[in-house]
């Protein structure tokens, strides 16, 4: 399972390599980043050793007992092998893990223009699932859009697929950087490179 995962990985850091270059005004954002998920996921660590140095975690526990201590277990992965680690949500969980910062789902982007006030070196992320949503995450400050579902996916939450085209289109509406996320997997990814995006993301396809 292990060198399927990594095999996986490194299909996702080739085609990650061949998307759109950007220009960043300081340090880039990943290319990759996987989100976590205490059902989907349930063993996040051995996912967090294989991914790629440069790449992100985006660490969601979802309310699990013992979130503090798998976020600092993640955090220690992270330092050692050079991974951005954000967390998802919740300010007090970032501060707690020693997060380099956060990523918002679209109900609480709101907040983003206070918790940039607070934490002013935080890299802060958001969830669009349209493009009113990207537009809204824009304005309020974050620094790229993690766009999803872009293919059918497992999430119980997961709306109808945007496909590649409303993916694009909804790309195409932002001057931030966009991840797709959604069914993106080694066999999906590749049908992404001309849609105008910055990176991948993915619960079980980086696994």
């Amino acid at each position: 399972m292990a060198n399927q995962g990594t095999d996986s990985l490194e299909t996702l850091s080739r085609t990650a390599a061949r998307l759109r270059p950007w220009a960043w005004p300081g340090d880039p954002l990943p290319r990759l980043l996987f989100f976590t998920d205490p059902v989907r996921t349930p063993d996040p660590e051995a996912v967090a050793e294989r991914l790629p140095a440069g790449a992100g975690i985006v660490y969601r526990p979802f309310d699990s007992p013992d979130a503090v201590e798998r976020g600092l277990r993640l955090a220690a992965i992270a330092r050692r092998r050079g991974l951005l680690l954000l967390a998802g949500a919740d300010p007090a969980l970032a501060e707690a893990i020693g997060a380099a910062g956060l990523h918002l789902p679209e109900r609480l982007v709101e907040t983003a223009p206070a918790i940039r006030a607070a934490h002013p070196a935080w890299r802060l992320t958001a969830a669009a699932h349209d493009a009113a949503a990207a537009r809204a995450a824009e304005l309020a400050g974050v620094e790229a859009l993690v766009v999803s579902p872009v293919f059918a996916s497992n999430s119980p939450s997961a709306g109808t697929p945007l496909g590649v085209e409303g993916l694009a289109a909804i790309a195409s509406l932002t001057a931030l950087p966009v991840y797709a996320l959604g069914g993106v997997s080694a066999e999906t990814s590749d049908a992404l490179i001309d849609a105008g995006i910055y990176g991948l993301a993915g619960i079980e396809g980086f696994g």
